[in-house]
């Protein structure tokens, strides 16, 4: 009942809402995930579309075509707001074969160099993962062996690498993750947080505390726990902002006593017209003021 009645003061129109617009401001940014607008035109389209529904900013897949990519944030004024390594996925680093973990660094620092040609201060990596083939531990030494080896092109473009939290069976607490980041000894790797990842196995806000300020960035994503038992794990992230369990005021909460400031990026449905996205924008609005 109390989960219920906070989600739904959230959610009341009015004054209500408005005022508690007006009690708290953040300097948290809007911005969304290029991959997830499933709007129909060129990356300007898309560019436009998130603009006139009050985003501040994009984050762009790497190995895009960089010179589309920078005309369309020219003519918007958006800001990139990270960049998502493409390859992370197809040639993870925590691979067996040499070869594959070879074509995800080169895939990483590509990442890198578009992120610099884009202003992006960070880079979003999946380090890898776990399965039948590949060990926990191997999945650790082998990431930890690669992404040393990015270091040196993070630190002369001035962007970071930013691990992401994702359902890979990897880095699974937030003491290892902690762990994970400290063990690299470096400024240039920090920690790209995804709120909704975390929430069918954990709390977010005890995961931003413990983070603190390895946090570089910020998925903004919703998931409901009831959905997930009903019709299976990936049926949670199918829920609208503040319908589903997360504690927004806790994680804002634990993000002010941090002291987070920067980009908060939707990587939610719904944007699949023009309408979608000023709803997640305006969702995004009451979240960062709850």
């Amino acid at each position: 009942m109390e989960a219920m009645n906070r989600r739904c003061f959230l959610a009341l129109p009015g004054l209500a809402a408005a005022g508690a617009l007006a009690a708290k401001t953040r300097d948290i940014r809007k911005a969304i995930m290029y991959a997830t607008i499933k709007l129909d035109g060129s990356v300007l389209d898309k560019f436009r579309a998130v603009k006139e529904a009050g985003f501040a900013g994009v984050e762009p897949m790497s190995h895009m075509r960089q010179q589309e990519v920078l005309d369309a944030f020219a003519a918007t004024g958006l800001k990139a707001a990270s960049v998502c390594c493409e390859t992370h996925w197809k040639q993870p680093l925590s691979d067996p074969d040499p070869a594959v973990r070879k074509a995800g660094l080169d895939g990483l620092i590509q990442a890198l160099r578009d992120a610099k040609a884009y202003g992006a201060t960070s880079v979003l990596l999946v380090p890898g993962a776990v399965n039948k083939q590949v060990s926990y531990l191997d999945a650790y030494k082998r990431s930890q062996l690669e992404i040393r080896k990015a270091l040196p092109a993070a630190k002369e473009l001035g962007v970071k690498i930013a691990i992401e939290n994702v359902w890979n069976q990897f880095l699974l607490s937030p003491l290892e993750a902690a762990r994970y980041i400290d063990e690299f000894e470096n400024p240039m790797i920090g920690w790209h947080f995804d709120i909704g990842n975390v929430v069918t196995y954990g709390f977010p806000e005890q995961w931003v505390r413990i983070l603190g300020k390895r946090i570089t960035k910020l998925h903004i994503k919703e998931y409901s726990r009831a959905k997930r038992d009903k019709q299976g794990p990936y049926a949670g992230f199918d829920t609208p902002f503040l319908t589903g369990d997360n504690d927004w005021p806790a994680v804002m909460s634990a993000l002010d006593e941090i002291g987070y400031t920067g980009w908060g990026i939707a990587e939610q449905g719904g944007a699949n017209s023009p309408e979608g996205l000023k709803t997640l924008a305006s969702g995004m609005d009451r979240i960062f003021a709850s």
